[in-house]
């Protein structure tokens, strides 16, 4: 009996992280690891470029909704392996993109990638007053959704949807009608944004668990009724333990013409 000789799988470089394995089980991860299902040419799920997981390191994430669980790709340098906990309406959305569905529809969608938005809150002042306001730097560059080689269009994407780039922070930004921030039992939950068909709005950026945030910060939204939102590219802000160094690395940032501000209103509590 003559056995036709199969190609052997070729072993993948992925990273699959002890908390995606615990949920694909050992036994997914060690078949994928050896190349018997995964793909070797993928879209990266972060910057969307191509990726090969037989020639460069590639983290698994495994996006998980309420009812679907999707196993994507990217590359290492972009996103670590990880869990990331959508709602089920986003999942669709990232399972559209990832099987290269229709994504034409929603061209400036930043979706699956909110996971990767770093998002600090303080207290910052203008003109003699407090506001409570969220500053918002990506992890990595955010390259717009189709296209080619590198750079970081999240501050062009942004303006295009609104915000204003500022120079120094002076007063307070204008709002930008339709989003809003989801603010919930005094925990931040998430940024929403309009949708593109006028429904209900979706989810811009989400928080893994909702976010504490201080009693002094709280008075000043429920002050206000709105929060403004700053947003930096990769490498400008970092992680600030005070306020007054967080604000130095705001106006440091809109002195070199890093930086988009808007109002949002609250929504919720």
């Amino acid at each position: 009996m003559h056995h036709i000789p199969r190609e052997p799988p070729v072993p993948r470089m992925l990273d699959v992280s002890d908390e995606v394995r615990a949920e694909i089980g050992d036994e997914e991860a060690d078949r994928l690891l050896a190349g018997e299902n995964a793909p070797g040419s993928y879209d990266c799920t972060s910057c969307r470029t191509q990726g090969d997981s037989r020639q460069e390191r590639t983290s698994t994430v495994l996006f998980i909704g309420d009812e679907t669980a999707v196993l994507a790709f990217a590359h290492a340098g972009c996103l670590p392996s990880q869990v990331v906990q959508v709602t089920e309406e986003q999942l669709q959305g990232a399972v559209k993109s990832i099987t290269g569905g229709t994504p034409e529809l929603e061209p400036d969608k930043i979706a699956p990638e909110q996971a990767v938005l770093g998002v600090t809150s303080g207290l910052v002042l203008i003109a003699g007053e407090l506001h409570p306001a969220l500053v918002v730097e990506p992890t990595a560059p955010i390259v717009r959704p189709g296209a080619t080689g590198a750079g970081d269009d999240f501050l062009p994407l942004l303006i295009e949807q609104g915000f204003m780039p500022l120079t120094a922070i002076e007063s307070a930004p204008p709002v930008l009608h339709g989003w809003s921030v989801l603010l919930a039992v005094g925990q931040l939950h998430a940024v929403l944004q309009p949708s593109v068909n006028g429904g209900q709005p979706v989810a811009w950026w989400q928080a893994h668990q909702p976010l504490q945030v201080t009693e002094s910060w709280r008075a000043a939204a429920n002050k206000h009724q709105q929060v403004l939102m700053f947003a930096a590219p990769v490498g400008s802000i970092g992680r600030q333990p005070r306020e007054d160094l967080l604000r130095d690395a705001l106006d440091k940032a809109a002195a070199n013409g890093k930086l988009v501000a808007a109002a949002m209103p609250l929504a919720g509590t």
